[in-house]
Order: C-alpha cells, then sequence, then structure tokens
C-alpha cells in the first residue's frame, strides 16, 4: 500500500458507501481495488512513476475517484482538466503541465479535438486503465508532488498551483476538524473537478472522514431540489450562484412545492458558501428558503482553507471568519509590516497547507512569499475580535481613485440592494485625471433600465461620495468562470471599448 495516510484511511472503511453516482453505489473496499488497477495500468513495466504527470478528462463519479487515487498510488501528479475547457485550453495545460498522459472518458473524446499535443504524449480510453491487473505498488512519500490545479486566470494566464501530499494532508485535516466530519456524513457534490472546491472540500474530505459522496453530473437547480428530497445528506457546499439559483428555483415553484423544497433541507447539518464573495441578500434569502445560515469561509487554490466562520458559533454576514486549525494567517502593509486588529491589508498565510510551487514558474513562486508567508494579493480588514472582512483583490476590487482606496465589493454590496439591479459587478477604469474611476456594470430585471445619475442618487446615502459609480454599463449578463466568478478584466475592457 502506498504511503500516503489519505489512501491508508479508505483501507479502514471497508464495505461503508464511498461514492454514490448516477450509475450506483461503490464501497471504500471497491474503491481501492479498482485504484489499484488504475495503478498498476499507469505503471506498465515501470516501478514508479517518478512524478510524472498524468492528466484526464473524466465526468464527475466514481471513476473518476479511482482515477485520481490510482494515479497517486502509482506515484504520479494528476492533473485534472476542466469539462468547460476548450480544446486550446487543454492544450494550454497539457503543454505547460509537460503531462506525457492523457486519460479520456469515451463520451468525452470530442473535448480533446482540435487540441494538439506532442509527439510523446499518450492519449488512453479510461476503460483500458481500470481493467484488471497484478503487481506491486511503490511506496509513495507524502512530501513528493501530487496535483497540479490550474488557476482560474481571472487576472493572466492559468498557473499550475502544485500541491504535495502532505500539503493536501494539511488541508483535508485542518477542514474535516473545523467542520466536524464523521463517517456518518453524506454530501452532494456538483462542484466542477478541475477546481480545489469540488475535488478538495467535497471529495477528499469526504474519503478522509469515511463519509459518501454523491455525484451529480453536472448542476441543475431542480435535479438538486430533487435530490435533496431524500433527505439523506447531511452536508452541501456551493458557491454564490449556486444558491441563487436554487433560490430562482424555488421562487418559481408553486407554495406547496417551496413548503416541500424547503423541508428537504433543513435536516442538513451544514451548508457553505465559497469561491466567491457571498452576496449578504443571498444569505439572507436562503435563511428564509432553508433555515440554514449559510458559513462563509476564505481560500484559494494556493493554501486551501484558510479562514472560517464558526461551525458552532455566530456567523456573520460579509464576514469569512477566523483563522482555520493549523493555519496562521495576518495582515501585511505594503511595507511588510505586520498589523494588529483595526487594520486593513493584504491576507498572507503561513502552514504545512499552503502549496509547494507554481509548476515551471521558479521566479514567480519566489514573489508569491515574503518571509515565508505566501502574499495572497487579498485585501482584508481585522476586526477586533479577530474576525476578517474580505474587502477585495488588491488587483480587480481595490479601486485607487484620487487618492482613496475604494473597495468594490464594498459598492457591489450596496447596488445589489437596488429593486433594479439583480447583480453587478464594480471595477476600476484607467482615468487619467483620477487614476481610476469607478465603473458599475449592472444586470438589470426583464424590461427595466436605469441612467447612472439615477443609480447615484439612490446611493447617495448609503455610501461615500467618493465611491459612487461616475460609468455605467447595462449588461445582459456578467462574464463568469465555471466556479460563478466574475472575469472583471473582461468587464474592464468593455468599459474602454
Amino acid at each position: 500500500m502506498a504511503g500516503i495516510e489519505l489512501i491508508q484511511r479508505t483501507a479502514g472503511f471497508g464495505e461503508r458507501t464511498a461514492v454514490e453516482d448516477w450509475t450506483g453505489n461503490f464501497t471504500y473496499a471497491e474503491l481501492l481495488r479498482v485504484s489499484r488497477f488504475a495503478a498498476l495500468n499507469l505503471l506498465g513495466d515501470k516501478e514508479d512513476l517518478g512524478e510524472k504527470r498524468v492528466a484526464f478528462i473524466l465526468p464527475p463519479g466514481f471513476e473518476y475517484v479511482a482515477l485520481k487515487l490510482g494515479v497517486w498510488m502509482a506515484g504520479g501528479v494528476s492533473v485534472p482538466l476542466g469539462l468547460a475547457h476548450s480544446p486550446r485550453e487543454i492544450e494550454y495545460v497539457m503543454g505547460d503541465s509537460g503531462a506525457e498522459t492523457v486519460i479520456f472518458h469515451p463520451d468525452l473524446a470530442r473535448k480533446l479535438k482540435g487540441a494538439s499535443f506532442g509527439a510523446g504524449v499518450r492519449m488512453r480510453k479510461l476503460p483500458d486503465i481500470l481493467r484488471p491487473a497484478r503487481g506491486e505498488l511503490p511506496t509513495v512519500r507524502e512530501e513528493r508532488r501530487a496535483m497540479i490545479i490550474y488557476t482560474s486566470g481571472t487576472t493572466s494566464r492559468p498557473k499550475g498551483v502544485v500541491s504535495t501530499h502532505l500539503n493536501i494532508k494539511a488541508q483535508i485535516s485542518s477542514m474535516a476538524e473545523a467542520w466536524e466530519w464523521s463517517p456518518g456524513d453524506s454530501i452532494l457534490n456538483v462542484l466542477p473537478l478541475h477546481h480545489l472546491h469540488g475535488i478538495l472540500n467535497v471529495v477528499l474530505c469526504s474519503l478522509w472522514s469515511g463519509a459518501r459522496c454523491v455525484m451529480m453530473d453536472g448542476f441543475s437547480p431542480r435535479d438538486v431540489w430533487d435530490r435533496f428530497g431524500k433527505k439523506d445528506l447531511t452536508l452541501f457546499m456551493g458557491v454564490p450562484t449556486i444558491y441563487s439559483k436554487l433560490i430562482d428555483c424555488w421562487e418559481d415553484s408553486s407554495a406547496r412545492e417551496r413548503v416541500r423544497m424547503s423541508d428537504s433541507v433543513r435536516g442538513l447539518r451544514l451548508m457553505v458558501s465559497g469561491s466567491a464573495a457571498l452576496p449578504v441578500s443571498v444569505l439572507e434569502k436562503w435563511k428564509e428558503v432553508s433555515g440554514h445560515v449559510l458559513l462563509e469561509r476564505y481560500g484559494m487554490t494556493e493554501i486551501g482553507m484558510a479562514l472560517s466562520n464558526p461551525y458552532g458559533g455566530e456567523r456573520l454576514a460579509g464576514r469569512v471568519g477566523f483563522a482555520m486549525p493549523g493555519v496562521e494567517v495576518g495582515i501585511f502593509d505594503a511595507q511588510d509590516g505586520r498589523l494588529e486588529e483595526g487594520n486593513q491589508g493584504e491576507i498572507r498565510v503561513k502552514g504545512e497547507s499552503v502549496f509547494l510551487e507554481y509548476w515551471g514558474k521558479p521566479r514567480e513562486t519566489e514573489s508569491a512569499f515574503r518571509g515565508g508567508w505566501f502574499k495572497t494579493g487579498d485585501i482584508a480588514f481585522l476586526e477586533h475580535g479577530g474576525s476578517y472582512r474580505i474587502l477585495g483583490r488588491e488587483s480587480v476590487d481595490i479601486i485607487k481613485s484620487g487618492g482613496y482606496k475604494i473597495s468594490a465589493l464594498e459598492i457591489e454590496e450596496v447596488l445589489r440592494g437596488h429593486p433594479l439591479v439583480e447583480q453587478c459587478a464594480v471595477v476600476g477604469v484607467a482615468d487619467s485625471r483620477w487614476g481610476e474611476r469607478v465603473g458599475a456594470a449592472v444586470v438589470l430585471g426583464e424590461g427595466s433600465s436605469i441612467e447612472l445619475e439615477e443609480l447615484r442618487g439612490w446611493a447617495s446615502d448609503k455610501i461615500a461620495r467618493y465611491k459612487l459609480p461616475t460609468r455605467l454599463l447595462v449588461l445582459p449578463s456578467l462574464p463568469r468562470n465555471s466556479m460563478g466568478k466574475v472575469i472583471k478584466n473582461t468587464i474592464k475592457q468593455s468599459f474602454q471599448i
């Protein structure tokens, strides 16, 4: 057996259900058996993959999990590809990671058409990798590289974030402790598995704890509500957009259906929101719909989860809580001085959960750290009592206008309260006089219209004058990536057209 504690722990859960998907239920014993087959087939005549990168594009489900563990058992580094990625994006990840093997499900072969891989890249179909095999597996030390996940690329070309098995173990164990995971848990996953949120917070935490992971093939609000209706789940994790769509589905249902839907989720012990700022309006509406106060937390691909509202205590709207177990967090000024409570500065993180490196980018890796602290690039206010309030990313959410540093997230929260505004994103628009102007891109209710001065007048008693938008765009929808994050650089470009 490989020396990876996550895999060693799964062996102790035997006949408990590990994964449920649309094809059936699979025990931990079955998962380990098929993962071993995958590892042996990947090895072939080799003794150890020696951290060779193995890319794969598979639908979420039992086979996905078995292959991921199999790559690790063979000593390889997993490189998950996104189901929504274009051939060009897949080509980039393959080239940047140097993956020599790409494994694909036959139903997803079309996703690879048009992508050009190097002559040495081997393409293998999923069924072949999972066929029965015999042999010995290597012992894999936890200090070795385990996974490369590519950042969303909202501000630049995606970078490959490299985590070791130790990094992953630290991230999982921290969440398991903070959110009190147990073998009795059942979690529904609707998140993409090429991002940390889905693969780590949901799938790997579930395996670590001996829980059951129910996998859905993509997200459909109606299907999720129907699955809630079975009342056999204890956990759910999503992004704000998912909760907004679930709310919309609830509102579009009859009064009788609403009662049934709300009742179906009251028995869950925890519902979590992350990957993007949670609008207070969504938090409040979800409480009305479900009875749950969503637990908001803060994390990044590079660090796992760093901050979280308490599982058992009061959860404050607009806050991301306190440092997770085993994670050291602080805020720092531009001169690298650590700040006390009552100040705002850049969030920096230290601990075993912090990633190893950006793949093939030593300069970027070096510049991401200062004195052993990882520089997140996110600005927060550290409140008295130790709770953090995210103000935004230094690069896209902090607008520098006329000598002021303005939080785009604060303005967005105000504008969402306008009766005609359904969605909004605030950005800094380059200006020769002011440095940047406050630009608001809004999505309005059907048939609605609004002028800039009308919006400014409405918001004038809610935020300072210098924070009021001076530019306005009305859009049919906001550009988002696969995790529901608004792509603000695209909006900035729209203002400049």
